[in-house]
């Protein structure tokens, strides 16, 4: 669409023209940062999600199973310290 004006014209050109180079420029920004993000993720010695969780597990049952042990080793010193009174008292 032309005005009757050239200079409105060529405003308009102008103002599209800066917004796609903003456009582009944002697009650019947005590469840089997830660029240097990945980077330092990649320097971080992070670990992913799913191996985290897999170790948590297997951290839970071993704790779960020591405490169990716990449990049997104490009843057995109880059951060997009353077999013990038991042979001191005959």
């Amino acid at each position: 669409m032309q005005t009757q004006n050239p200079f409105f014209d060529d405003l308009a050109r102008m103002a599209g023209g800066a917004l796609g180079a903003l456009s582009g420029l944002k697009a650019e920004v947005e590469a840089l940062v997830r660029q240097q993000f990945e980077r330092f993720m990649a320097g971080a010695d992070m670990v992913p999600r799913d191996e985290f969780e897999a170790v948590r597990a297997l951290a839970i049952k071993a704790r779960s199973e020591q405490e169990d042990l716990e449990a049997r080793v104490a009843a057995l010193e109880a059951k060997l310290a009353e077999l013990a009174d038991a042979g001191k008292s005959s």
